[in-house]
C-alpha cells in the first residue's frame, strides 16, 4: 500500500499543479472529492500574491470548484504574520490593487508613495506593474529601508508560457540597488506549518503537492512532510536531476496522483 494512503492533509499549489489559467486540469475535481471522502482536508497554498482569497474563491467557482476563505493559505497571509511582529511605522505596498487592500485589511500601515517616515518596502508579484514603482522602489531601497518580499519564484507559468514573477522583478531591483529583499513565502516552511496549526493534522498526515522544486517541494521538505512533484507546469525531470532539492513522489499530473490513492 502507498505511503499516501496515510495522508488526510493535502497541500495543493495551484498554478501549473490544478490548472493553468482558465484551463482546469483533469482529474483534479476528482482529487478533491476523494480527499473529502476519506474525511481528509485540503488547503490550497500559493506564492501568487497578485490575488486576494476573494478573487481566488472567484476563480475557482468559474472552475466549478466551491472554496470558503479557510480552504486558502497564500503567501499574503503569511507575510501579514511577518510584518504584523516587526510593527513597521509605514510600509510601500509594491502591488496589485488586490495585494494592498489585503494588507490594508490586516490594519497595517500602508501607502504607495514614496513618502519620508516609511521604514519598509513590501513587494508582491505585481501584474500591474509601472516603471514608477520600480523608481519609487529604487528610492527606497537606496535610503535602507527594510525589503520584504512576499514569494521568490521566478516566473508565473501562463497558457503561452511564463511571466516574470515576483523573483525576477527583485532580481532587476537588485541589479540597480544591490539590495535583495527577505522572501517570506514558500520555500519558508510558514504556510505548511500554519496550515497543520490550523487543521490539526501532523506532519506524518499532510504532503504538499507542486510544480516547482525551488518552491512547493522545498516548502515541503523545510516543513517535515512529504512532497509530491507534478510535472504539469514549471518543473522537468531534468529540474529533478540537477536540483539538491529531491521530491519523495513524482507524477505526471493529478490525475496520476489520484489514480496512486485509489
Amino acid at each position: 500500500m502507498s505511503i499516501l494512503k496515510d495522508i488526510k492533509l493535502f497541500l495543493l499549489d495551484m498554478d501549473g499543479t490544478i490548472y493553468l489559467d482558465e484551463d482546469l486540469f483533469d482529474g483534479t475535481l476528482d482529487f478533491l472529492e476523494y480527499v473529502r471522502g476519506i474525511g481528509g482536508r485540503y488547503i490550497f497554498l500559493t506564492n501568487n500574491s497578485s490575488k486576494s482569497v476573494d478573487k481566488y474563491m472567484e476563480k475557482l467557482k468559474c472552475l466549478g470548484i466551491e472554496t470558503t476563505p479557510e480552504d486558502f493559505l497564500t503567501s499574503t497571509n503569511a507575510t501579514v504574520l511577518y510584518l504584523k511582529k516587526q510593527k513597521y511605522h509605514k510600509i510601500y505596498a509594491f502591488g496589485t490593487a488586490s495585494f494592498k487592500e489585503e494588507l490594508k485589511k490586516a490594519d497595517l500601515p500602508i501607502t504607495d508613495c514614496p513618502e519620508e517616515d516609511i521604514d519598509c518596502l513590501c513587494m508582491g508579484f505585481d501584474t500591474e506593474l509601472t516603471f514608477q514603482k520600480l523608481e519609487d522602489a529604487c528610492i527606497l531601497l537606496n535610503r535602507g529601508v527594510d525589503y520584504i518580499a512576499t514569494n521568490p519564484d521566478w516566473v508565473c507559468p501562463t497558457r503561452y508560457g511564463y511571466v516574470p514573477d515576483c523573483g525576477s522583478v527583485s532580481q532587476m531591483l537588485y541589479n540597480a540597488t544591490k539590495r535583495t529583499p527577505k522572501f517570506i513565502g514558500k520555500p519558508e516552511p510558514t504556510m505548511a506549518l500554519l496550515a497543520m496549526e490550523k487543521t490539526g493534522f501532523g506532519p506524518r498526515e499532510t504532503a504538499m503537492i507542486g510544480d516547482r522544486l525551488y518552491t512547493d517541494i522545498a516548502c515541503g521538505v523545510n516543513a517535515g512532510i512529504s512532497t509530491i512533484f507534478v510535472l504539469s507546469g514549471e518543473g522537468t525531470m531534468e529540474d529533478v536531476e540537477r536540483s539538491d532539492v529531491k521530491p519523495e513522489y513524482i507524477y505526471e499530473n493529478i490525475r496520476k496522483v489520484y489514480r496512486d490513492l485509489l
